[in-house]
């Protein structure tokens, strides 16, 4: 995603335990309807679902979230075809 978007992909978010998940951050819903490979799971707050990221803060301690691409404009986001088809290339 990085080399695609010339080094700016978006916010991703990034857990220094447990399962050591990473969060991209996109527009809302648009991971519904998507054909997502096995290995992803999409967080949405669709009907009967319910699904949310916790977000580190900008600056300071706090362990285990930690931005890897933290956001540079207000309102940016991951963009969500990108997303799929990297998922697709590395997953599927």
């Amino acid at each position: 995603m990085e080399v695609i978007t010339g080094g700016g992909p978006g916010p991703v978010v990034t857990e220094a335990n447990g399962r050591r998940a990473v969060y991209f951050l996109v527009p809302a819903g648009s991971t519904v309807g998507r054909p997502w490979p096995v290995g992803v799971t999409t967080l949405n707050a669709a009907v009967g679902r319910i699904g949310y990221v916790l977000i580190p803060a900008l600056a300071g301690r706090t362990w285990p979230l930690a931005w890897h691409f933290p956001p540079t404009v207000p309102g940016g986001f991951v963009h969500a075809l990108l997303l799929l088809n990297a998922a697709w290339v590395l997953l599927g």
